[in-house]
């Protein structure tokens, strides 16, 4: 049997990349590096975590010895460890880590040394990487774990990822891959400030097997209003069909920086073993947002981090972290 192994369960550790002087965060390094700090900081109190850094002296000299806190020196072009990293897919007894193509999310950016990332620092696996001859990102794809994936038509069929391939022919190649039955495409949603064509990382998220947490907008005179309103309705009849339960976040109030509007969203939170970490913004939804998840995992500890500074980039906590399944260790 084989499956995409879900991010709820059991992990052995969480790989992050940490920004460095070459990177996009270079006009406000301190603050981006302190924010990555706090979330690796985080981890570690839960879980192993493999920081990818340029340098690793300068950059171990920022933490506390600690031992589930290890390094592996390589040079990124920026640091969204989600879309660059491989993918944990179970197949029988064993663990494959899929390394698909990283173009930038279609060529927006350059993503050479992103994209040639899972390759250099294969040496830290245990696992053996499987090359998908495939542009995809792991914010462009949840998992239950079981049989069914989350995607979103605006990304899994953008033209500017997978050009030649039809919406069945990508269907095809998804389930052959990660062996889940069910591809379930959300042809609506979006977030103001997004470069990733509409992750569902950014806007819905499986949290158990037949549970789904996603992002809803109260607010009509909200751009977002009309868009995630229609996105709710298609989880709705997706949830009539295979049995979901859904469960609304906020929308937080808008952020900006420089005058544009950035994509903050509580559906971009952290499954790490005991402890969900979730996104906040300095606004007013943040408390509302980790009171949900303190109802819905009562048996989990919620840690709430700044990340403010990380939708400058236009991303978040999600992001720019991705996680390993039990069983692939770090050597």
């Amino acid at each position: 049997m084989k499956r995409f192994i879900a991010e709820f369960e059991e992990q052995s550790f969480t790989q992050i990349i940490f920004p460095h002087a070459k990177s996009d965060w270079v006009d406000y390094l301190e603050e981006a590096q302190e924010t990555f700090a706090n979330i690796i900081n985080a981890i570690i109190r839960y879980q192993k975590c493999l920081v990818v850094c340029d340098d690793v002296k300068s950059v171990k000299s920022r933490f506390a010895l600690h031992e589930n806190l290890f390094f592996v020196e390589y040079e990124t072009n920026d640091t969204w460890a989600r879309d660059c990293s491989v993918l944990c897919v179970e197949d029988g007894s064993d663990i494959k880590l899929l390394d698909f193509t990283f173009t930038g999310w279609g060529g927006k950016f350059e993503a050479s040394k992103d994209n040639a990332m899972s390759q250099a620092i294969a040496h830290r696996y245990s696992k053996k990487l499987t090359t998908i001859d495939l542009i995809l990102e792991g914010g462009g794809v949840e998992s239950n774990g079981v049989e069914t994936i989350l995607t979103t038509s605006e990304c899994m069929l953008n033209k500017n990822r997978n050009a030649h391939l039809e919406k069945e022919e990508m269907t095809k190649i998804l389930q052959e891959e990660f062996g889940m039955s069910h591809i379930l495409y959300l042809n609506h949603g979006y977030l103001a400030g997004d470069d990733t064509d509409s992750h569902i990382d950014t806007l819905a998220r499986f949290v158990d097997e037949k549970s789904i947490m996603y992002v809803k907008c109260d607010d009509e005179n909200d751009e977002h209003y009309k868009e995630l309103k229609l996105m709710e309705e298609e989880l709705q009849t997706f949830a009539k069909e295979y049995d979901f339960r859904l469960i609304a976040l906020p929308m937080s109030d808008a952020c900006y920086f420089e005058e544009e509007r950035l994509p903050a969203t509580y559906a971009n939170f952290l499954f790490v073993n005991g402890a969900i970490l979730v996104p906040t913004y300095g606004v007013k939804q943040d408390e509302e947002a980790l009171e949900i998840f303190r109802k819905t995992f009562p048996d989990k500890e919620i840690v709430g981090i700044n990340c403010f500074a990380l939708i400058k980039q236009h991303g978040s906590l999600h992001c720019v972290t991705m996680n390993f399944a039990r069983g692939v260790e770090l050597i």
